[in-house]
């Protein structure tokens, strides 16, 4: 196999990859092996007609898309090894001869990772992030910690008050007609919450439990169900039972029933020292933010179009993971958000662009600087992760390959990018 590269404008590149003949005719071989199974010609049992003899009935083309599906992406990741360019977007592929017989040669069109040219990234001047916890940041805690531990008790003596817990039968009607997703059975609503369409909630205000009502609103013109925006809907209501909540009162019987201190005063205290190591750590990832800004500006790179393209379809993958983990689909997603999956591809692309440039800079410092990744920083990594995990750390080892391991090595030296640039940064 041999690879020619033509260097492109902005940081792209255009492969040309040439496949031997015999490589080629093994494919076909292997395709027609394949795919024989599936043909039947008069005369020959199912499976059992020559390769020969179905070419000439279907042409010499009919084993040549399987083939190039075959060859090409082992040939292009060979090629990507072999070129000596480091790779940084999807290639677009031409196909350029596939032929019996022939070499089969296709280009790859590609980004290559564009070069940094560094500015001051030693000393930059960043604005200091105050680092205080004031008495209602703790009282707001406090009340936190209150709501979580209160108990509910139904009440029987008085209709739906504001703040109170329903729970909810109800059906919707549009022109007379149910419509889908407008019904539910026993639905627990707080009263004031705003999880219903505006309107909805303070009309079930003075209710009675176990009592008919109907409720009229109007959706939203910005509706997600397009169907029902701006529609008027009567809502038949029926309010099974009506609950509150019974918060504890905040003593030092509460201070021991939620933590491991005696009385008030030690839990407001624990309190404060926590939030103000949440604050420490913020104020470090905003002083962080800045600085690489900071360099990012001060820098020279020319990114190509098609690295922030693959960089913003990694993004679309890690969000489609998230949210299929709590049990949606991209496209349930985007039905309740109102937001297109062009909308969202285009919103973040400004954040792929950054986390390029972020990457690229901090690659270059550590470069710069001759920032190494030891053993230890590895193994001290290693135990980190198997802590994270809880697992033993033999165990975290023997699941990274050598490419798993090269890339923590990378990580790691951007992070000691991040440090040095960090600590040498002046706060204003």
């Amino acid at each position: 196999m041999s690879v020619q590269v033509e260097k492109l404008e902005k940081n792209m590149a255009k492969l040309t990859v040439e496949v031997p003949a015999e490589s080629v005719e093994k494919a076909i071989q292997t395709v027609y092996q394949k795919m024989r199974k599936s043909i039947n010609i008069a005369g020959f049992r199912k499976g059992r007609a020559p390769r020969q003899l179905i070419e000439k009935m279907y042409g010499k083309e009919v084993f040549y898309n399987d083939a190039i599906d075959e060859m090409l992406p082992k040939a292009y990741g060979d090629a990507v090894d072999e070129c000596g360019e480091e790779i940084v977007s999807r290639p677009k592929i031409d196909i350029v001869q596939m032929e019996s017989g022939k070499p089969f040669i296709f280009e790859a069109e590609v980004a290559v990772k564009p070069e940094v040219t560094l500015g001051t990234y030693k000393g930059v001047q960043v604005e200091k992030a105050p680092i205080e916890v004031n008495d209602a940041e703790v009282e707001a805690e406090v009340i936190k910690e209150r709501e979580a531990n209160a108990r509910t008790i139904t009440v029987e003596d008085r209709p739906v008050a504001d703040g109170d817990i329903v729970s909810l039968d109800f059906e919707g009607f549009v022109d007379g007609v149910p419509f889908e997703g407008g019904k539910g059975e026993n639905y627990e609503l707080t009263i004031g919450s705003g999880a219903f369409i505006p309107g909805f909630e303070e009309q079930l205000v003075g209710a009675e439990a176990q009592k008919d009502l109907e409720v009229n609103v109007t959706f939203p013109e910005e509706y997600h169900a397009k169907e029902l925006a701006g529609k008027a809907a009567l809502f038949k209501c029926r309010v099974n039972n009506i609950r509150v909540k019974e918060l504890p009162e905040v003593d030092d019987e509460f201070a021991q029933e939620v933590s491991e201190f005696d009385t008030l005063d030690e839990y407001k205290a624990d309190i404060r020292e926590r939030l103000l190591k949440d604050k420490e750590a913020e104020a470090k990832k905003i002083k962080e933010d800045a600085v690489i800004e900071k360099i990012i500006g001060e820098a020279q790179m020319e990114i190509p179009d098609a690295m922030v393209d693959f960089q913003t379809e990694q993004l679309m993958d890690d969000f489609a993971q998230r949210m299929q983990a709590q049990g949606l689909s991209l496209q349930q997603y985007f039905q309740f958000s109102g937001m297109t999956e062009e909308q969202y591809r285009e919103q973040m692309r400004p954040r792929a662009l950054q986390n390029i440039q972020s990457r690229l800079v901090l690659e270059a410092v550590a470069q710069a600087e001759g920032l190494e990744v030891t053993q230890e920083d590895v193994d001290a990594e290693m135990q980190r992760m198997a802590e994270m995990y809880k697992m033993d750390v033999e165990r975290i080892k023997e699941l990274f390959g050598e490419y798993q391991l090269g890339e923590m090595k990378k990580d790691l030296a951007i992070q000691k990018a991040i440090d040095l640039v960090r600590d040498a940064a002046v706060e204003a």
